[in-house]
């Protein structure tokens, strides 16, 4: 995969989704933002259930782009932290606002292509090899050689 073009496309889809799950409306007189997380909240069972659904595509694309352990971790985390709170009645809901778990995962993954993308740019431009296996996301020293 291209590194930059495709997986800068691919962030972008993402943030895409995550401003409709998290930031899609805006409340009048308040100014604040809400999604169809909040919305699909206020239904109680099947709600927070059906907005789980996006919020775990996002972290299996992550896994897809190459993201380490400790970042799906910490996004696995965000989303549990959103689906925990959804789950109490009115009052998660109303947290649920103000935690935007989805925006968080994506700038999470961004910030982490684009650290790779840049440490991988310095790396080729100081004429060594490739650091890292941008796809396998594992240093090319220990990847098996290719027959």
């Amino acid at each position: 995969m291209p590194y930059t073009s495709s997986r800068n496309a691919e962030l972008e889809r993402l943030e895409r989704l995550a401003d409709r799950m998290d930031a899609a409306f805006r409340i009048p007189v308040v100014g604040v933002r809400v999604g169809w997380d909040s919305i699909l909240g206020l239904i109680p069972g099947i709600g927070d259930a059906a907005a789980l659904a996006p919020a775990s595509y996002i972290v299996y694309r992550a896994h897809r782009l190459g993201a380490p352990p400790p970042l799906l971790a910490r996004m696995g985390v965000n989303v549990g932290v959103d689906a925990l709170i959804g789950t109490i009645p009115l009052v998660g809901d109303l947290l649920d606002i103000g935690l935007k778990a989805n925006r968080r995962n994506v700038a999470l993954l961004r910030r982490h292509v684009e650290g790779r993308a840049a440490q991988e740019k310095r790396a080729t431009q100081a004429g060594g090899p490739p650091l890292f296996d941008l796809q396998a996301d594992q240093p090319t020293s220990s990847r098996p050689e290719k027959k």
